[in-house]
């Protein structure tokens, strides 16, 4: 008898969660159910098997209770059952409902007509004969409705990797006949003049795809990609991975290659576990370089945070959180570190000590990023739909931010630290300021969920003093969104992905964009044309993407374990 394992319909959980944009409810079963050590290969479980698997069953339960039943008629059977019943009651229990149902109508029914029955009775000699021609004309149907299915389902495919193989080839289409794709200006939901949004393309080919020969990928993770990030001085490459590892990659300054890092020479291995098989999961969720850039920290799954030095040595571990870690930050100074974590609380470290100095218990449920406004106050938000500031010494926040009716994924102080942004799974990006309680402007745009949003290099206390201030908001919805937060309104929408944005990124000088999306493609755009100048299509979907200090290298994790490094000299 065929049945299935617990460790096979978490897997199928799992995968309806994260299909579904259940991002968070994703994670922490992944994290309960040990799903990374799971010897399923992704690969082969198609789209939507839970549901699947369900119909199945349901047909299934349909089939055998009438298998079991001496009634005529499977269809008019079934229409006294609600699905509900399918599941929650077994067979007998189905046919006792039945036979309950269909004897009261028969006793509402008007009585006498005699010769009905005598036809009935008569009929009802014939009726094994009858209830195996059903049972064959059942299967028939089953096996026509599967393969059609299986049809439907192998043309999606074919047609899904036909667009990925070629992400704008429509776009191309459309420039070599003159056309130009339009991108709504809207403020604050008034639609503006319409602006054309081009996509940097050729009735031949597509120059702007950045060349296998301008792309470094840095193999020897074993699972996802979740994070990466430059040093400050743009030699090192740090990146965390689901296989509990963090990785230090020595990056040249010269031009990428396309070759493949693996090894002790160019690659450090900063090990999260110790060996031990039982272990529970350490996957690397977040981490960040100090200013000086001498030291690394690393959040992970397992609530502990981790300080190395540039040698891939462990200085510090920092144990206080009792749930998984997803946000980590320095403070400009470098004598803290902020913590957030799933337990609800943020945590305060002092870094040459190595011990905790206050521990923030506001959130009401996970808390999800924490960001410094300066090197004493800090914002936090969490599921719990709230924003708090924060300053190390007080016991109670100093000011506090309601207005969003979903979990805050996301939070940004400006670089002068006046304005904070925020952005949430109710599809919008808000601007607040500590002068006043509610928001400054409520941006509503977007359609679907927003995870997460970068403020440009621009304006006062940046290398771009003169240049204008622009919010970028990455969303569920396939599109990213600049928004000029001087005037409060839309500047242009980026719609160049397929899939779930996940990752943005200015450059240094602020006239490039990188953005990475679960479409598999990273996409590098001029934020002053707002359109795609170089593009790069991988074999996973991409969670982070961030600039080198020169802004000549664009580094990029992959779902299919790998970290790349794109040369993008403009």
């Amino acid at each position: 008898m065929i049945s299935i394992t617990s460790s096979e319909l978490n897997y199928l959980v799992f995968r309806y969660l994260q299909e579904s944009g259940f991002t968070h409810s994703a994670f922490a079963l992944g994290y309960e159910a040990g799903i990374n050590k799971s010897t399923i290969d992704g690969n082969l479980v198609p789209p939507g098997a839970l549901v699947t698997f369900l119909q199945k069953g349901i047909q299934y339960l349909e089939l055998e209770a009438n298998l079991s039943n001496d009634d005529t008629d499977m269809d008019e059977d079934f229409q006294f059952l609600q699905p509900i019943d399918l599941i929650t009651k077994d067979v007998y229990e189905l046919q006792k409902i039945i036979k309950e149902k269909k004897e009261k109508l028969r006793q509402d029914k008007p009585r006498g007509k005699d010769k009905d029955n005598n036809v009935h009775e008569r009929e009802h000699g014939r009726e094994p004969a009858r209830e195996r021609e059903k049972e064959k004309q059942l299967k028939e149907k089953e096996q026509d409705r599967d393969q059609e299915r299986e049809k439907i389902e192998k043309d999606k495919e074919r047609e899904k990797n036909k667009d990925k193989e070629k992400p704008r080839e429509d776009l191309m289409d459309a420039k070599a006949n003159g056309d130009k794709d339009v991108v709504r200006h809207e403020e604050n939901g008034k639609t503006a003049d319409p602006e054309p949004m081009e996509v940097c393309t050729s009735s031949t080919s597509l120059p702007c795809e950045i060349p296998s020969s301008d792309v470094m990928v840095l193999e020897g993770h074993t699972s996802e990609v979740f994070a990466c990030a430059w040093s400050p001085d743009g030699s090192l490459l740090a990146s965390g991975s689901g296989d509990s590892t963090a990785r230090i990659w020595t990056i040249g300054d010269g031009p990428c290659h396309s070759r493949m890092q693996n090894g002790p020479v160019d690659v450090m291995v900063l090990k999260h576990f110790k060996g031990r098989t039982n272990e529970k999961s350490k996957d690397v969720t977040t981490l960040e370089w100090n200013g000086e850039g001498n030291l690394l920290a690393t959040g992970s799954y397992d609530g502990q945070a981790r300080i190395w030095n540039r040698d891939g040595e462990l200085v510090n571990t920092l144990i206080k959180h009792k749930g998984p870690i997803f946000s980590l930050k320095w403070n400009k100074k470098g004598d803290y570190l902020l913590s957030g974590s799933v337990d609800k609380t943020a945590i305060v470290w002092d870094v040459k000590s190595g011990e905790w100095k206050q521990q923030f218990e506001f959130h009401s449920a996970p808390t999800l990023d924490v960001d410094w406004r300066n090197n004493n106050s800090f914002a936090t938000c969490s599921t719990d739909n709230m924003i708090y500031v924060c300053k190390v010494g007080e016991s109670r926040p100093v000011k506090t931010f309601s207005g969003h009716q979903s979990e805050v994924n996301a939070i940004k102080w400006d670089p002068s630290g006046s304005l904070l942004a925020s952005c949430s799974d109710d599809t919008t990006a808000k601007i607040w300021s500590v002068k006043q309680d509610a928001c400054v402007h409520d941006f509503k745009e977007h359609a679907k969920e927003i995870y997460t949003i970068r403020w440009s290099p621009t304006g006062p206390g940046t290398s771009n003093p003169n240049q204008q201030l622009l919010l970028a908001s990455a969303s569920f919805d396939s599109t990213v969104k600049l928004w000029d937060v001087e005037l409060g309104r839309l500047l242009h929408s980026l719609n160049g992905h397929r899939d779930p944005v996940y990752s943005v990124a200015f450059s240094p000088n602020s006239e490039y964009l990188a953005t990475g999306s679960l479409d598999r493609c990273l996409n590098i755009w001029s934020v002053k044309e707002a359109k795609i100048i170089k593009t790069y299509s991988g074999n996973g979907g991409i969670f982070e993407v961030c600039w080198n200090k020169e802004g000549n290298k664009v580094a990029a994790c992959f779902a299919d374990n790998v970290v790349c490094v794109f040369d993008v000299r403009i």
